[in-house]
């Protein structure tokens, strides 16, 4: 039988790469007044990114909120409360004999994670030595670089489809994994609440959009390096609005107004 827990009022739900953590730098020193005030409200914050378990392990418990659930390789699985990084690699070697399968044209302009050494990885990525090598260890995904034309991709994605592999956009990388979205995976944390608390969503890029636009507030973070995001129906609405400073900076000024609404809110109820 689940266990419910006792909602705070306010959940908030964020991207990392450039949103929460700086684009070039990976820092999210930017935020911290925000974090901060969370943490002294008691708010959870759930990390949804498409890095692997450990690193999104470390990167929690760095920020201080280890005891909250965080979505890992962009929504293929939960990493629990205080807990490291995952065992199981089944879906990734998956991913690895289907890719393994394409036509050559098709499979030639494709360079993944697992295409590159460690030391590749940090040079790719930007991160030190020592991160990229938790980076490298995929458990549920395979991000990447797209190199080809577009009609290409359309049809690189369209033959890993017919083996049920969906292909996402980030803010730098493709990402392949077995289906479940950021959203999907936000729906089952939010499940085990009760009362359901009110939910924030912060992102930058196409693979945040279901996440963004299923969050009772959502927030697109200024993207200054990738395809960013269209305009949503959201915004019409101001239910989702848009920061006017990248990365950590606009995530901290948005989460500030956030909390400062809502619990003027409260205040005044």
């Amino acid at each position: 039988m689940k266990t419910e827990k006792t909602a705070p009022r306010l959940i908030v739900f964020s991207d990392l790469d450039g949103t929460l953590l700086d684009h070039d730098s990976y820092s999210w020193a930017a935020a911290e007044p925000a974090l901060q005030e969370m943490k002294r409200l008691g708010l959870p914050l759930i990390l949804a990114s498409s890095k692997t378990a450990a690193e999104i392990a470390e990167l929690r418990s760095e920020m201080g909120f280890d005891h909250a659930p965080a979505i890992v390789e962009n929504g293929a699985g939960i990493l629990a409360p205080g807990t490291g990084a995952l065992s199981d690699r089944t879906a990734h070697d998956s991913l690895q004999a289907a890719l393994a399968d394409l036509p050559q044209d098709l499979r030639q302009h494709y360079t993944g994670f697992s295409d590159w050494s460690v030391e590749e990885v940090a040079q790719n990525t930007g991160l030190p030595l020592a991160q990229a090598t938790l980076a490298a260890q995929r458990q549920f995904s395979e991000p990447g670089l797209w190199s080809g034309s577009d009609e290409d991709l359309s049809r690189f994605e369209a033959a890993l489809m017919e083996q049920g592999i969906h292909a996402r956009q980030g803010g730098r990388y493709l990402t392949l994994s077995f289906g479940a979205t950021k959203a999907d995976r936000m729906a089952e944390i939010i499940a085990d609440y009760t009362p359901r608390p009110i939910t924030m969503a912060l992102g930058d890029a196409p693979n945040d959009v279901e996440m963004i636009a299923a969050a009772d507030y959502g927030v697109v973070v200024r993207n200054s390096h990738g395809p960013g995001i269209p305009t949503l129906p959201g915004e019409a609405t101001g239910r989702i609005v848009r920061t006017g400073a990248p990365g950590p900076e606009g995530w901290n000024i948005a989460v500030l107004s956030r909390i400062a609404q809502d619990y003027q809110s409260t205040e005044k109820g």
